[in-house]
């Protein structure tokens, strides 16, 4: 699971263009947003469109499940071993 925690936060990284940020700087418990890595609405949907390309998962905009799913690198990680089962 530590492998595919550091693929999403590489993914992460380029999707969204974070030059500033290594993949070891951000812990993978954290929020993705608010108070953790401080992404927002519009990197979610960036974010979404490239896991759906990348592990062919579909996602929905506005379920409550997709917001748990969103909720750290964690959580991206479980959906994305969960699908791949």
């Amino acid at each position: 699971m530590q492998t595919l925690e550091q693929e999403i936060k590489e993914l992460i990284i380029e999707v969204l263009e974070l030059e500033d940020i290594a993949a070891d700087d951000i812990d993978s418990a954290a929020p993705l947003f608010g108070e953790g890595l401080g992404l927002d609405s519009i990197d979610a949907l960036e974010l979404g469109v490239a896991l759906q390309k990348r592990y062919g998962i579909t996602l929905s905009a506005n379920s409550e499940e997709t917001r748990k799913h969103f909720a750290s690198v964690r959580a991206l990680a479980a959906l994305v071993a969960g699908h791949r089962q």
